[in-house]
């Protein structure tokens, strides 16, 4: 087991490094699971959503069952039969009772909806947040890649490179900002 444990840090320890050094995957990772995090909220919220209709069928049926037994109570008491006038007003307070917990489980199961529903509005928020930081992570690289295309060019057609360290330096605060904002937006999805 032990060697297999050490494997497997090693191994997420250098999928932890790439994604680092590759912070556009990292967001694109992320992008998939708060996806896959929005799918299974929303097949969440129409189960909920059927249980909560078919909740609502069943309290509609002990309602009616109620109505029919709160009429054979008055029949009975009518027609002085209090043998069956207490038996049915036994059977109308059962019903009562199921009604209430059905009533109860209902509520839960719209409390469960209202709370899915802003969880996948969280979710949405988070998705789009990452997406814009995507697209900023996306337009940085482009601008890196133009910027050391043009310093290879510069280089091949000047002596002195003594701005390509300022430029270097400039990639790494942006590489270590965009990272820094990436762990800060984990941190937030995490809550």
């Amino acid at each position: 087991m032990g060697l297999f444990d050490d494997f497997s840090r090693f191994l997420e320890n250098r999928l932890e490094e790439f994604l680092r050094n590759n912070p556009h995957l990292e967001l694109e990772a992320l992008l998939e699971q708060l996806r896959q995090q929005e799918e299974d909220t929303l097949k969440l919220i129409a189960d909920l959503q059927l249980q909560e209709k078919r909740s609502q069928e069943d309290i509609l049926s002990t309602a009616q069952e109620i109505q029919r037994w709160h009429i054979r109570v008055q029949k009975a008491k009518n027609a002085s039969r209090q043998d069956l006038a207490a038996a049915a007003q036994e059977r109308k307070a059962a019903l009562l009772r199921e009604g209430n917990q059905l009533w109860g489980h209902m509520q839960g199961l719209k409390e469960r909806i209202a709370q899915s529903q802003e969880l996948l509005h969280k979710i949405q928020v988070r998705r789009q947040e990452v997406k814009t930081k995507a697209a900023e992570t996306q337009t940085v690289r482009a601008k890196a890649q133009t910027q050391q295309r043009l310093e290879t060019n510069g280089w091949w057609n000047q002596s002195n490179t003594s701005s390509t360290g300022f430029d270097d330096l400039e990639e790494k605060f942006r590489r270590w900002e965009t990272e820094d904002e990436l762990e800060q937006m984990k941190r937030n999805l995490g809550k």
